[in-house]
C-alpha cells in the first residue's frame, strides 16, 4: 500500500466518516490521464494562511526551501491570511486540479471553524486533499510571576477558591487557544474567566503587564518571557513535555489526560489534484520534514516536525474534528 492510500476506519457513520470515505475515493481514483505532462512543470505556490513573520510563516518557508531542492522547481511562498486560516485554505480549494498550488492548513481551519461558521466556503470532503501533518506546536499554561501561584495545583486551588475571578487570555474567540481553555475548565471542573484577544501577542503583552492572570497559548509566544522570569510556566497541554522546558509537567501527568491542545499545521493540495502529483509533493515534503535542518529550525520556534502518512493525517483530521466539535458544543462557543 502506498503512503497515499487509505483504509476505512471503524467509526460510526457521521460527517467525518463521509469525509474520510470521500478522501479515500479521491486518493484512489484521481491518478490523472495517461500521458499527462510530468509534474512539476512550473514553480509551485505554497499558501500560508497567516501573516508573514509568525511561527506558521517560519514553518512554511523552511518547508518551501527544502521542497524546492527536492522537486527541481521553485516553491514560492504566498501569505493569504483571514478568517482563522480559512481564507488561505479556500484559495487552495479553489485551485481545482492544479497541484502547483499547495497550502498549509491550521487546526482552526481544519478542525474547528466547521463547527462555528454558518457556512464554510469550501467542502472539505471534496475540495481539499490531505498530504501530510507537518508540525505540532505545544501549548503552555503560564501565569504572571507576580501572581504568587507557583505550580499547577496552586492555579487550580486559586480558581476553585475564587470562581470566575482568575482570568485567562486566548488568541481569539473560537480559536484553538480559546477551546483549550474551555477544555481545561471542563476537565478540571474550574471556573476561570476567558479573555479573548486578537492574536497571541497582545494577550501575552497584557499578561506580562499584569492586566490578566494567565494565558494558554502556543509555547512559541511565551519562550522569551519565561526565560526572563516575567512568566511562570505551570503545565504543557500535550502528551509529552516540551523540549524547550523539560521540567514543566504535562497536564496528562497532572491527572488531566484529555487536555491535549497541540496546535498543528498540515500540508494540503487541491481536492482534484492528480494522485501522481500529490505523491511527488508528499515525497518531497516528507524528505524535507525528516531532515535535521528542518527539525532543528522548527524546534527553535517551539515546533515539532512530524511528516505523517496521508492515511494518518486523514484519521487525525477526523479525531480532531470530533474532539473540538464536542468542546464547541458543551462550552456553547459562538463566534464574536
Amino acid at each position: 500500500r502506498t503512503p497515499l492510500q487509505l483504509a476505512p476506519p471503524s467509526i460510526g457513520e457521521n460527517y467525518y466518516m463521509r469525509l474520510y470515505c470521500a478522501l479515500a475515493a479521491l486518493l484512489l481514483t484521481t491518478a490523472g490521464p495517461a500521458g499527462a505532462q510530468p509534474f512539476p512543470s512550473k514553480p509551485l505556490t505554497l499558501i500560508i494562511p497567516f501573516p508573514a513573520g509568525g511561527p506558521s510563516d517560519v514553518f512554511g518557508r523552511h518547508l518551501a526551501q527544502g521542497m524546492t531542492a527536492r522537486l527541481g522547481q521553485q516553491v514560492v511562498v504566498e501569505n493569504k491570511s483571514g478568517a482563522a486560516g480559512v481564507t488561505g485554505v479556500d484559495f487552495v480549494a479553489k485551485a481545482g486540479s492544479d497541484a502547483h498550488v499547495i497550502g498549509m492548513m491550521s487546526a482552526s481551519a481544519g478542525s474547528i471553524m466547521q463547527h462555528l461558521m454558518p457556512r464554510m466556503p469550501y467542502n472539505p470532503a471534496r475540495d481539499i486533499a490531505p498530504v501530510t501533518l507537518m508540525v505540532r506546536v505545544q501549548e503552555i499554561l503560564v501565569v504572571n510571576s507576580k501572581l504568587g501561584i507557583n505550580d499547577f495545583k496552586g492555579f487550580i486551588d486559586a480558581a476553585k477558591a475564587k470562581p470566575g475571578k482568575i482570568t485567562c487570555g486566548s488568541a481569539g474567540t473560537g480559536g484553538i487557544t480559546h477551546l483549550a481553555i474551555e477544555l481545561l475548565k471542563h476537565e478540571a471542573k474550574i471556573d476561570i474567566l476567558h479573555v479573548p484577544y486578537r492574536g497571541a501577542a497582545p494577550a501575552t503583552n497584557d499578561l506580562v503587564a499584569g492586566t490578566i492572570d494567565s494565558t494558554l497559548l502556543d509555547v512559541t509566544v511565551s519562550i522569551a518571557h519565561i526565560r526572563s522570569g516575567a512568566l511562570k510556566p505551570l503545565a504543557v497541554s500535550s502528551d509529552t513535555r516540551s523540549p524547550l522546558f523539560p521540567d514543566v509537567p504535562t497536564m496528562r501527568e497532572l491527572g488531566l489526560p484529555k487536555v491535549n491542545s497541540d496546535n498543528w499545521y498540515a500540508l494540503i493540495a487541491p481536492g482534484e489534484a492528480p494522485l501522481a502529483a500529490r505523491q511527488k509533493i508528499y515525497e518531497a515534503a516528507i524528505a524535507t520534514l525528516k531532515s535535521k535542518e528542518v527539525i532543528d529550525a522548527y524546534a527553535a520556534v517551539g515546533g515539532v516536525a512530524v511528516g505523517s502518512t496521508t492515511e494518518d493525517l486523514a484519521k487525525f483530521l477526523i479525531a480532531e474534528g470530533e474532539k473540538w466539535g464536542e468542546v464547541v458544543k458543551f462550552a456553547n462557543v459562538k463566534l464574536e
